[in-house]
């Protein structure tokens, strides 16, 4: 069974709780889904293997670390993962980007994919799926399969917020694939959402509602 890491630094807790904020400006909540992935990116990167390079200092000649193999890439859920990739690119500005567009049936609340662009040699990466909303899990479920149809199989997913449902369900679907939370909610609503949660993070980040 995958790990499943939940936030508990206090950076963390006190920018979720202004994102929760219904008062809280589109600007505001914009930079703090970038702020808070860049944070939880931190956690999950942290177990990335090492190599080692040699390098020339002002003084002398030394051994240092640097990321191994072909490195990253970043996979946005579309389109309120965007954000989060922003902030994660902000500490690892030469990581690649691919793309995945999902939306949900709000009848079936079941995802449709309507895109997938990822680099050419996205298999031979550490891939890190993100998505603000952990839900029904639908989105995360199927994101991850598309990626590991291609071949890929070092993932890990982070999102800002999870229900205990969509949780567990990632976690049956992906065994492999561990999951990086920044705060696991009480429970869905009749509609599919997560409560207390923080609304729809792709409204909310955009201001289309």
């Amino acid at each position: 069974m995958s790990d499943v890491y939940i936030m508990d630094h206090p950076l963390i807790q006190h920018k979720i709780g202004i994102m929760r904020d219904k008062a809280t400006s589109t600007k505001e909540f914009r930079d703090l889904v970038s702020e808070v992935a860049m944070l939880i990116y931190y956690e999950a990167s942290r177990n990335l293997p090492l190599a080692d390079k040699e390098v020339d200092t002002p003084l002398v000649t030394t051994t240092v670390k640097e990321i191994a193999g072909k490195k990253l890439c970043v996979v946005p859920i579309l389109r309120a993962g965007m954000h989060m990739a922003d902030g994660i690119l902000n500490l690892t500005p030469n990581a690649k980007v691919g793309h995945i567009g999902l939306y949900r049936n709000e009848d079936t609340l079941e995802p449709v994919e309507y895109f997938c662009k990822l680099p050419s040699d996205a298999s031979d990466r550490e891939i890190f799926v993100v998505d603000p909303m952990l839900a029904t899990g639908g989105s995360a479920i199927a994101a991850i399969q598309l990626l590991k149809n291609r071949g890929i199989s070092k993932i890990r997913f982070l999102c800002l917020i999870a229900a205990p449902e969509g949780m567990a369900k990632l976690q049956a679907a992906h065994p492999d694939v561990d999951i990086y939370i920044g705060a696991l909610d009480e429970r869905l609503n009749e509609q599919g959402y997560i409560l207390p949660g923080l609304g729809d993070a792709g409204d909310r980040i955009y201001g289309t509602k």
